[in-house]
């Protein structure tokens, strides 16, 4: 991961890249896992996000090191915050009524991390058990103190029914707003455009029934 970083310095086509890694289990826990990795990169089109993963070099290399890789490909339809004091992502089109996935970030201050962290299993084990989400994942750029969380839902009322019932995530939202837990956030929701390569031996939106990309 630290090679790559000159390589996506010197790609003309990428506005926007992080390098991330994960926690152990999906994500959502303080011990690195050093098997899962995810690239983030914000490209000017489709086209062009398709043809770069096809044939820039950094991402063949990516595969060639791997048991088993999986992309998708999504357009911003809501975005607040900023990331890195940039805002990379613009919102290109309205929500839609279908799939949607949900990426959140947040600068941890260095403070409040044992109180930030020992909510975290709690919410991972709510959100595990929601039949409705299609994926999630946490990933990062710095361990314990830069953390996103990504995951995929059938529609937004199954997204929003989650944030609004689930108690650990309503409280712990509650907790980061009052007592200024972040020192820097961003949220954003993507419309699906497409998806390649399997996690797990299988196609994690199979059952979302997607249309392909135009």
């Amino acid at each position: 991961m630290a090679f790559a970083r000159l390589s996506f310095m010197r790609n003309r086509h990428v506005r926007f890249w992080k390098l991330l890694g994960s926690g152990t289990g999906e994500g959502f826990t303080p011990i690195p896992n050093t098997s899962v990795y995810a690239i983030l990169c914000v490209w000017p089109s489709s086209e062009i996000a398709h043809q770069q993963l096809g044939t820039a070099r950094i991402f063949a290399r990516y595969r060639a090191r791997s048991l088993e890789n999986w992309t998708v490909f999504l357009t911003p339809t809501s975005v607040r915050g900023e990331w890195s004091h940039q805002t990379p992502f613009e919102a290109s089109q309205p929500a839609s009524s279908g799939p949607l996935a949900a990426l959140t970030r947040a600068t941890i201050k260095p403070s409040i991390l044992f109180n930030f962290w020992k909510r975290v299993p709690e919410i991972s084990d709510v959100i595990g058990d929601d039949p409705n989400v299609a994926f999630k994942i946490g990933v990062g750029e710095i361990p314990w103190l830069h953390q996103v969380t990504f995951s995929i839902w059938p529609e937004t009322a199954a997204m929003a029914k989650f944030a609004r019932n689930s108690g650990p995530h309503a409280r712990a939202i509650e907790a980061a707003r009052s007592n200024k837990w972040f020192r820097e956030e961003l949220y954003v929701r993507f419309a699906i455009l497409d998806q390649q390569g399997s996690w797990g031996g299988k196609n994690p939106l199979a059952h979302l029934n997607l249309e392909p990309a135009t």
